[in-house]
């Protein structure tokens, strides 16, 4: 049977044991703070491939406008957008006469390239007409803001997902990550899973959010995906730039 000393000599005094195991436990949390923090991960940024890669099955693209912006962010005590709602009219970028499909909601959402899987949520507007985003206790699933096309039909199908939380990474983590050619699969409501193919990844400041190049429809079924980036501001609580990933309909599988 051993006996644990009741003190110990430590450079010539006697140290109580027990006062210098709480000062190992103290000095063992910082390090462990330390290390946590040297070792965090941030979200990556597009690559300059992703950032200047044609957007849509042309080079033509709506051009972007001003607006009062806002992403996914992750401390905000409210819901965390301000995003416009897009107008009624815009001019229509050329398509390449590929496939369509017929209007069903989106229910499955899978990007293997940055281990996305999961089920969707149904966003719509806020009180002073903005867009909704996922609630920061939901930052693992996207939304599909649901007065944009569904996903395979003509128009410029809407996904909203945070980049993280104070707690966890979300499910745009790593949306900065996506490469041109990269595939997002959308599976919807009537079994057809729309196949999309990445275009590019461009990050935007928040003050000038491209309304135009996320809402405004295209004359081919298009798919925006967008999260926070940046800097995050910790006196606002939030990310000051948006990341946002474009994609094309390529294939249908059922």
């Amino acid at each position: 049977m051993s006996v644990v000393p009741r003190s110990v000599s430590v450079f010539g005094r006697r140290i109580p044991v027990l006062a210098l195991l709480a000062g190992v436990l103290v000095i063992g949390g910082v390090l462990s703070v330390l290390i946590a923090l040297n070792t965090q991960h941030h979200a990556p940024h597009p690559s300059r491939q992703a950032a200047t890669a044609p957007l849509g099955p042309t080079s033509a693209a709506a051009s972007s406008s001003t607006s009062r912006a806002r992403g996914p962010g992750r401390h905000s005590p409210g819901p965390p957008v301000s995003t416009p709602a897009p107008g009624p009219h815009a001019s229509l970028p050329p398509g390449d006469g590929q496939l369509r499909l017929s209007a069903s909601d989106p229910v499955h959402l899978s990007i293997p390239a940055i281990g996305v899987s999961s089920g969707m949520l149904q966003l719509g507007l806020n009180s002073d007409s903005t867009v909704e985003v996922p609630p920061l206790s939901q930052v693992a699933t996207p939304g599909w803001y649901k007065y944009s096309p569904a996903p395979g039909v003509a128009g410029s199908s809407v996904v909203l997902g945070h980049v993280d939380s104070a707690a966890a990474p979300g499910v745009f983590f790593r949306l900065g990550a996506l490469r041109p050619g990269d595939e997002v699969d959308v599976t919807r409501a009537d079994g057809a899973t729309a196949v999309f193919r990445v275009d590019g990844v461009q990050e935007f400041p928040k003050s000038a959010f491209p309304t135009k190049l996320v809402y405004y429809p295209t004359s081919y079924p298009s798919l925006k995906l967008v999260t926070c980036g940046g800097r995050f501001d910790a006196a606002s609580g939030n990310y000051l730039d948006n990341v946002i990933a474009f994609a094309t309909l390529v294939g249908v599988h059922h």
